[in-house]
């Protein structure tokens, strides 16, 4: 008898979880020495109104996982040397990307 209620609850939990869109973004960013420091990105992040989850380097990017105001999860991609927001994901769908920009 508890087992379909655990597989409910499994399934509930895989629904309501973040997919994220990991993948191939590039950023073409240079030598690590010119980024600047992750910490500038979160202050970024926190000026948007975003709250950070964590943020990595990913390739020759940052990568941001944080919660936006409205308590959106996303994934997003900036270059490490300007900062500039590049690509967002929302539950593996892009939601944003500058203009020009082309993650592969």
């Amino acid at each position: 008898m508890k087992i379909p209620a655990l597989l409910g609850a499994l399934a509930l939990t895989m629904l309501s979880s973040p997919a994220w869109a990991d993948g191939d973004v590039r950023c073409n960013s240079g030598p690590q020495a010119k980024w600047k420091p992750i910490t500038a990105l979160n202050k970024k992040a926190w000026q948007e109104g975003w709250t950070v989850v964590k943020a990595q380097i990913e390739g020759d990017c940052y990568e941001l996982y944080a919660r936006t105001e409205t308590g959106q999860a996303v994934e997003a991609f900036f270059h490490p040397v300007t900062l500039q927001k590049l690509i967002v994901y929302r539950r593996g769908q892009e939601v944003f990307r500058a203009k020009g920009f082309n993650p592969q």
